[in-house]
């Protein structure tokens, strides 16, 4: 696989994570009525989801 595709697909895992933790985020934020403090600690779970997803997805690849 090149680099290039490989990146792209990084990406996708972290963009994916970022997406659902956006959603999480504004259901948090608008059940305390603070949608900004929601989105944040949304983004924040959604970065660390995604980058998880990733790890683990190559830790797969390699054992192969």
């Amino acid at each position: 696989m090149s680099s290039d595709k490989k990146d792209k697909t990084k990406s996708n895992k972290v963009g994916a994570g970022i997406a659902l933790g956006v959603g999480v985020g504004l259901a948090i934020g608008a059940s305390m009525g603070n949608i900004g403090v929601g989105l944040a600690v949304g983004i924040a779970l959604g970065i660390a989801f995604g980058v998880s997803m990733q790890k683990k997805e190559d830790s797969k690849k390699d054992d192969k």
